[in-house]
């Protein structure tokens, strides 16, 4: 993805929430898998690649979160989803979470991230709803 596609998450900032000004510049890379940090020229905030999705402080492996919500979205359990990706029923409850709390943020570039192209959004989304009310 290219760095022009994201914005200053700098509240303070002149050019917040405003993509594709050119102001937003890889400035370095960091962890295990070498993340791009990033970093705004116009109030030089640095923050990371993965601010905005449900892999941002996350641990576990990218492809487990991707299996896991996969394996949610498809009507399991998180009991049968734990077993069935080899995680903690309160990790893949915790990743579970997370895809609640923030779809309305990050569903288009999450559905593209973890490659659901095949299934219809408007499933994906009430499907998540209903998964809402019935933790109420």
């Amino acid at each position: 993805m290219k760095a022009s596609i994201y914005s200053c998450p700098n509240t303070r900032c002149r050019d917040y929430g405003k993509a594709g000004l050119g102001n937003v510049v890889v400035c370095d890379r960091y962890g295990k898998t070498r993340r791009r940090l990033l970093r705004c020229k116009t109030c030089n905030y640095r923050f990371s690649e993965r601010r905005w999705n449900i892999f941002f402080g996350l641990h576990t492996d990218d492809g487990i979160i991707r299996q896991t919500v996969r394996s949610l979205f498809k009507g399991n359990s998180i009991r049968m989803t734990a077993k069935e990706v080899g995680l903690d029923k309160d990790t893949v409850q915790r990743i579970w979470k997370r895809v609640i709390d923030n779809w309305e943020m990050t569903i288009t570039g999450f559905i593209e991230d973890i490659n659901l192209r095949g299934m219809d959004i408007n499933d994906c989304v009430s499907f998540m709803g209903r998964k809402k009310r019935q933790e109420v």
